[in-house]
């Protein structure tokens, strides 16, 4: 599921939350650290301490954006090969994100003979915001505004991009995106800052 999520930068930006935490194995500490990385790593080790209970504590487990942009940047999660410098943050249903996408890496070499998606080549910062939510069990995200160097794609050019590139290897990645929650994850509130999980 985590590599999935990663692969589209519109998926990717829920991700700092509810999904990450689905097949992160345990590592030992170091010390080079932040200390919001390890509060991330702590929270995420009582998340599936949690999830293994015949009746797991309702009470909501908070992770920071602080936390999140900690946990990408240091290695915590393992990004797609051309995808760095994530940066998130979050408002009332809103996951705003950053990154610096390198296109040749992300799509492996492979190309196009449509002109338009030409766009999509070399490195570039790619702004993100898109619409996040999760109850019963299942997460949604849909890409509201996608762009690159500061310039916005047209929906219907980035919906070429994904079907060309991502589709055909990952079905499950669009500009919507519907998913099941991992460590029985009911809900997920994103607020601003902090995004709120809870265990059922």
């Amino acid at each position: 599921m985590k590599r999935r999520l990663f692969f589209i930068l519109p998926v990717v930006l829920l991700a700092a939350t509810a999904t990450v935490v689905a097949d992160r194995k345990p590592e030992p500490q170091h010390d080079n650290h932040s200390p919001d990385y390890r509060a991330m790593e702590q929270k995420i080790a009582y998340l599936k301490q949690n999830a293994a209970k015949p009746h797991p504590d309702p009470k909501p487990t908070e992770l920071t954006e602080r936390e999140a942009n900690a946990y990408f940047n240091e290695g915590g999660v393992k990004l797609p090969k051309g995808v760095s410098h994530v940066r998130l943050a979050s408002t009332p249903g809103l996951i705003d994100g950053h990154a610096q996408v390198d296109f040749e890496a992300l799509t492996q070499g492979k190309t196009s003979a449509n002109p338009l998606l030409n766009l999509f080549s070399g490195t570039h910062d790619i702004h993100v915001v898109a619409q996040a939510t999760a109850s019963n069990g299942t997460g949604s995200i849909r890409a509201q505004s996608v762009s690159l160097d500061g310039i916005e794609v047209p929906q219907m050019l980035l919906q070429l991009f994904v079907q060309h590139f991502l589709t055909p290897k990952y079905p499950n990645v669009g500009i919507t995106s519907t998913f099941k929650l991992p460590l029985r994850i009911d809900n997920a509130i994103v607020d601003t800052g902090r995004v709120r999980l809870t265990q059922k």
